[in-house]
């Protein structure tokens, strides 16, 4: 059975949309790991490749099952669709990409199949249940994230206040637990909504 060209063009389309994920991401986890000298750039990225790799293996794919078809209904779901999704997270992602702007690859994959279901098949198609607990994910993580790094680095002073000069050095080599933790943060959460995006390809196409 020949592969469709729109399934072809979905699959490059995702794999581009994820190089330019990972191209900001990525960065993000070994920047403070390079910057400090805590390890050189190639073990860094190294380590750091490893971690989300075998991410999904350890963690398991619930995220990816939940992009696959946990949002819309695939019985509802074309590959143009899927194009039209992928174009417009692609896009917003690559402006502030070249404009240096920080900013969520899973806002914009979101929004760009919402934005596409909706404009296609209209809101049946959407499960509004499981989005409405992603929405209230996506808007409580930074708070969630403030406290918990504020409350983190007081404790850290204050625990550290008697130390000498000595302890930067367990410091920054602690980073690698810190970055690793984080790397397997990455590849068990945002590098798999691209896995649920191709699941999802192959399973509307039939392939």
């Amino acid at each position: 059975m020949p592969i469709p060209g729109e399934l072809v063009f979905v699959i490059i389309l995702a794999l581009a949309f994820e190089f330019i994920n990972g191209s900001q991401s990525s960065g993000n986890i070994v920047a403070t790991m390079i910057s400090s000298r805590a390890f050189s750039p190639r073990l860094a990225l190294g380590m750091t490749a490893l971690a989300e790799f075998s991410a999904p293996f350890i963690f398991g794919s619930l995220v990816a099952r939940t992009f696959g078809g946990g949002i819309v209904d695939a019985q509802s779901i074309t590959l143009r669709i899927l194009i039209a999704c992928l174009l417009g997270a692609i896009s917003w992602n690559a402006v502030n990409w070249l404009l240096g702007i920080p900013s969520s690859s899973t806002h914009s994959l979101l929004g760009g199949l919402m934005g596409s279901t909706l404009a296609a098949t209209g809101a049946h198609a959407i499960h509004f249940a499981r989005l409405n607990l992603i929405l209230l994910g996506l808007l409580a993580t930074p708070v969630i994230s403030f406290i918990a790094g504020f409350l983190v680095l007081r404790s850290v002073y204050f625990l550290a206040r008697h130390s000498t000069p000595g302890i930067n050095e367990f410091f920054r080599r602690s980073q690698a637990v810190t970055a690793l933790s984080l790397a397997f943060s990455y590849g068990a959460n945002d590098a798999q909504k691209t896995i649920g995006i191709i699941t999802l390809g192959l399973v509307v196409s039939g392939a």
